[in-house]
């Protein structure tokens, strides 16, 4: 591949966007000798989000590009989607500007999904447009189709008696859909249904799966009778991508000596992602089920919610370490001493799933964290709480059988310590019959996915195709 192809890429605000795209930006710089800038839209609100980005910086492979705040001072919309999109949108001049600032330009656009506005940037330079889709096939499917959805189904989509029909794919349970199809009426919902058109519109896109693990949802994007009427576009499995693990040193030392010295596969992993807290209430309810379980833990503790005039808000932003005993139930932490092992807020996770001591993982089932998960090996307990986890839910839970999740959603109900015991115990214990094919196909999984990513895998293959085609671009 000629290395002076030049690729850009433009990631939206927050942990589950930026990780993908930098990893990403990471293989076509390492693997395929491609010229790649990267722009970002921080969120300015994460030391987390700030240290990755300033990781990325030093570590030299891609030129990363930061691009300035928009003003948002007249934004009244709340939603998470609602002003994701706003944003995303009100940087495609800011983009224009950085474009044009650069020595060379890029031949290729590769934007996330929320950033399929940026189109018309790649439209003025005569560049190719891609979309990467950090999460599976199944959420592409049902994010494209949800064009069709709006103008075939009456009503509310949770109040449908009958599953949602998507061609050529597994249908969607009302109770699984997306956030921001749940409520028809707000602005949300309409900015996801132009996500969907907005993907149908590029030249092609590339989704974090493999075949094995999806085969049929891809074969339908392939079939003009299926999916393949709705989106034009060709449909690369490249996954999966996820992002290579940190040092185990430093302020982690003492984690990663702990787990040293535990025995193998015998330590559940409990931790709900960058965005994911819980209920006082919850969060009690979870360590008693821990320690109930009788099994070896480590738990990433975040400051939980708390109640104000009937809604949540976390008593921190994440951004500042805090203890995490003040949160957990007196004398939990005495306790369970012997057998767990608490973290404030943060830690190498792709490390603590690749570490040999680890054998389950107690997770919100955002789908960095299911690949994470996935490609170590790893059985899970999923517990959605927003975005697209409750359908990643059902899939790990009931399509590919390597989780378990609870009776009911978490968002809904408040858990109890003994079906959260259970859970972990489902997994994580060896005399479990239901556990152990659990295990077993979680091991099967893993070895899919080494399959997919090596050389003359599918996702080896199709990545190879891509990056082919990038090269016939040309400014």
């Amino acid at each position: 591949m000629d290395s002076q192809t030049h690729v850009a890429l433009i990631s939206s605000p927050g942990m589950g966007h930026l990780f993908p795209s930098l990893e990403l930006a990471t293989r076509l710089s390492t693997r395929h000798h491609l010229t790649v800038t990267v722009f970002i839209v921080p969120s300015h609100s994460s030391n987390a989000e700030n240290k990755v980005i300033a990781a990325a910086e030093a570590a030299g492979l891609f030129t990363v590009v930061e691009l300035p705040p928009a003003d948002m001072s007249d934004v009244t919309d709340s939603s998470v989607v609602g002003r994701l999109a706003i944003t995303m949108r009100r940087h495609v001049p800011i983009l224009r500007s950085a474009v044009s600032a650069l020595t060379s330009l890029p031949s290729v656009l590769i934007a996330d999904i929320f950033a399929t506005e940026s189109f018309a940037v790649a439209d003025e330079f005569h560049m190719a447009k891609y979309v990467f889709v950090a999460s599976n096939a199944w959420f592409l499917a049902l994010t494209v189709y949800a064009q069709v959805w709006d103008k075939q189904i009456v009503g509310q989509y949770v109040d449908q008696k009958e599953p949602l029909q998507i061609p050529g794919c597994e249908p969607v349970r009302p109770c699984d859909v997306i956030d921001p199809l749940l409520d028809r009426t707000q602005p949300q919902y309409f900015e996801i249904v132009k996500v969907g058109m907005g993907i149908a519109s590029c030249d092609g896109v590339l989704v974090n799966t493999w075949d094995d693990l999806q085969g049929r949802t891809l074969a339908s994007f392939r079939d003009r009778n299926l999916l393949g009427k709705i989106m034009k576009p060709p449909v690369y499995s490249i996954g999966p991508i996820v992002r290579q693990s940190g040092s185990k040193k430093g302020g982690s030392s003492e984690l990663f000596n702990w787990l040293s010295k535990q025995p193998t596969e015998s330590v559940i992993y409990v931790s709900f992602g960058s965005g994911g807290t819980l209920s006082f209430e919850q969060m009690t309810e979870v360590a008693h089920g821990l320690e109930m379980s009788r099994q070896r833990f480590v738990w990433v503790v975040r400051a939980p919610k708390v109640r104000s005039d009937g809604a949540y808000f976390t008593t921190g932003d994440g951004s500042e370490e805090q203890s995490a005993g003040k949160f957990l139930p007196e004398g939990f932490l005495e306790r369970t001493s012997e057998v767990g092992f608490v973290v404030s807020m943060w830690a190498d996770q792709t490390a603590v799933l690749g570490s040999p001591a680890v054998g389950g993982f107690f997770t919100h089932g955002g789908w960095n964290s299911a690949l994470e998960g996935i490609t170590n090996g790893v059985p899970m307990v999923v517990w959605p709480l927003y975005a697209e986890q409750r359908l990643n839910a059902t899939m790990l839970a009931e399509e590919v059988r390597v989780a378990v999740r609870p009776k009911e959603l978490p968002t809904k109900a408040v858990i109890g310590r003994e079906e959260i015991a259970a859970m972990v115990r489902k997994i994580m214990a060896e005399e479990d019959e239901e556990g152990k094919a659990i295990r077993a196909k979680a091991k099967e999984l893993q070895r899919s996915a080494e399959n997919a990513s090596a050389e003359d895998g599918s996702s080896y293959e199709n990545f190879a195709r891509v990056v082919k085609l990038f090269g016939t671009s040309a400014p």
